[in-house]
């Protein structure tokens, strides 16, 4: 009769069930355990205890979720960030407050806190462009509070009026709590989450205020510089660059949530559509910027694919203002061309560089801070690179130095095109002065002679005469033969001096040729003052020249005529001049006539 017990079957039974039972506990997950919140006066950062649970159908109550503890899990992003994700994720974070209850905790941790009433406490969500969160805290598996949180929500319906995501939580010593939080958003989920008493939550607000006072302030100032600018120098450059400044700040203005809380507070155009289209703004102002600067060492094709280029970019911008694009279609764009415009700049940049301007140098070193912020930031965004308060502000840091970089590269610039201008300025006066005045005297010559005389006619009236000399050295020929043509021609000078120094200040003072002058006296109120003009040239010729190696005397002839009594042809008037001077020559010389028909003075 066969046994119906073996002892030593059953045993080998027993011992198989119970190998597998602990093999079984062992692969299961161990508990998690929850935030022990010793320490009140810190800010704890929750990120090491949340577990997640992603919502694809957004359909999950809060009833399921509570019972679907098991499916939480860690997440495998980088730290405080679970990339672009358009579903919706459930966050787990168990936090406790040591009281009575709770057995030991470690000495380094331990800070005495209430320890029978409610403490309050402030979860933080340091990130402004999540739309919508709802905030569940559970004990003993039942919601004991509940808030709703986001930027798809009205700013005066915040629990707590900030730029971030931010509300009071009462936790009692002791109870173990689990804070549920369901996010979603059309965004990056970016999740920098931690509980602080309501001070330390204030000084840290305040911190991040001042520090987003101070770097708005310096965007606005290089705005307000840079418009008026443009509008004194008329530099389509300094346009340009305010369109790169003016999205720069209003991405700064709009990630940190200081758009939301001050600007278009409840407009949810803005929230949604702010971040793509000033980033492309800054992106087209910037591929502007470099073509305007960098152009002339740029080939033709390429600088009209940087135009292109700007073009695309604004295209964009007005799609998605229209909503025919969303943020992740702008993003791949971004993702895609953002860069070009500084890639399709390195180029020109090292053939400034090549030629030692300092330019080539600015550009490459805002090139190298640009790349550098876009990766961190990128990485945030796509969940690559963790949360912290330098990654968090590295594009913020970044595009403020590159808005004083690019700054200083437009001044540069506007230096250069000044200098050109100047220069050619100067060569052009160079030439006209060339043209226009005699190379020995420095006097006007004869085409400087017939511009001058003829706008002088335009203003002569009868009772502002116009005096035309005609004056003829004599014994200059003389003194030529005599000491050689070297000492004629400081002759000359000297005489030209000797006029100047007669003349008033706005009289014309030309050399024909030869020993021949030309004075040009406007304003003259009747034909004496004409005379005594005329009466202090002679005079001023009449006494001897002191030469450098000889000393020499010689007289003058002068012939005038009055404008407009006699006439107002120029060439008339000089040819009248000329006949009345050489009327005086053949009377005796030394002396002064005015006209065909006026007596010898």
């Amino acid at each position: 009769m066969p046994r119906l017990f073996d002892p030593v079957t059953a045993f080998k039974l027993a011992l198989s069930f119970l190998l597998i039972a602990l093999s079984m506990a062992s692969l299961a997950a161990p508990a998690q355990k929850p935030l022990v919140l010793a320490n009140p006066a810190a800010i704890v950062d929750l990120w090491p205890v949340v577990t997640v649970l992603h919502d694809p159908e957004g359909k999950l109550t809060i009833s399921e979720v509570l019972a679907a503890a098991d499916r939480f899990s860690p997440p495998q992003s980088a730290y405080a960030t679970l990339g672009m994700r358009k579903k919706v994720v459930w966050l787990h974070v168990p936090v406790l407050v040591p009281g009575v209850n709770t057995g030991p905790v470690t000495a380094a941790a331990t800070v005495t806190v209430e320890t029978k009433t409610t403490a309050q406490w402030i979860l933080d969500i340091d990130y402004t462009l999540l739309n919508r969160i709802d905030v569940y805290l559970a004990a003993d598996g039942r919601i004991v509070q509940q808030a709703l949180l986001g930027n798809s929500q009205p700013v005066a319906q915040r629990p707590i009026l900030s730029r971030s995501h931010a509300v009071p939580i009462e936790l009692r010593p002791g109870v173990t709590y689990t804070l549920l939080l369901r996010v979603e958003t059309i965004g990056a989920m970016i999740l920098p989450l931690t509980l602080s008493k309501l001070s330390a939550f204030h000084g840290r607000a305040i911190d991040e205020q001042i520090l987003q006072g101070l770097l708005t302030s310096l965007g606005l100032c290089m705005l307000l510089y840079s418009l008026l600018q443009w509008h004194s120098l008329r530099e389509n450059l300094y346009l340009k660059y305010s369109l790169q400044v003016l999205g720069s700040v209003l991405f700064t203005v709009h990630f940190f949530g200081l758009g939301e809380l001050y600007l278009w507070t409840d407009n949810m155009w803005f929230e949604r559509h702010m971040a793509g289209i000033s980033t492309l703004l800054a992106v087209c102002g910037t591929a502007l910027f470099i073509e305007d600067v960098l152009g002339p060492d740029m080939s033709r094709r390429l600088r009209r694919a940087m135009k292109f280029l700007a073009l695309v970019l604004a295209l964009v911008a007005v799609a998605h203002a229209i909503d025919w694009m969303d943020i992740h279609a702008v993003s791949v764009v971004l993702g895609t061309i953002g860069l070009l415009p500084a890639l399709m700049g390195v180029p020109g940049a090292f053939a400034r560089l090549r030629r030692r301007d300092s330019v080539g140098a600015f550009f490459l070193l805002a090139w190298i801070i640009y790349f550098f912020g876009r990766a961190v930031t990128l990485g945030i965004v796509t969940g690559q690179i963790g949360v912290n308060f330098w990654t968090m502000h590295m594009s913020q840091f970044g595009a403020a130095i590159d808005m004083l970089i690019f700054m200083r590269i437009a001044i540069l610039r506007s230096a250069a095109v000044h200098a050109a201008a100047t220069r050619a300025t100067q060569e052009h006066a160079t030439l006209h002065s060339l043209a226009h005045t005699d190379p020995l005297t420095t006097l006007l010559n004869r085409r400087g002679l017939n511009t001058t005389l003829t706008a002088a006619l335009h203003n002569c009236e009868p009772d502002k005469l116009l005096a035309v000399y005609m004056l003829d050295l004599d014994g200059f020929k003389l003194v030529n033969d005599q000491f050689g043509h070297d000492v004629g021609d400081e002759l000359l000078e000297i005489v030209a001096s000797r006029l100047r120094a007669t003349v008033r200040a706005g009289d014309g003072i030309a050399r024909l040729g030869g020993d021949e002058f030309v004075v040009l006296a406007g304003g003259l109120q009747s034909d004496q003052q004409a005379i005594d003009l005329g009466a202090k040239l002679l005079d001023a010729i009449s006494l001897p020249f002191a030469l450098s190696r000889h000393q020499c005397s010689v007289s003058v002839t002068i012939g005038y005529m009055l404008a407009p009594l006699d006439g107002r042809d120029a060439e008339t008037l000089l040819k009248q001049a000329d006949a009345a001077m050489y009327a005086g020559k053949q009377s005796g010389r030394n002396c002064l006539r005015r006209g065909e028909t006026a007596a010898m003075q």
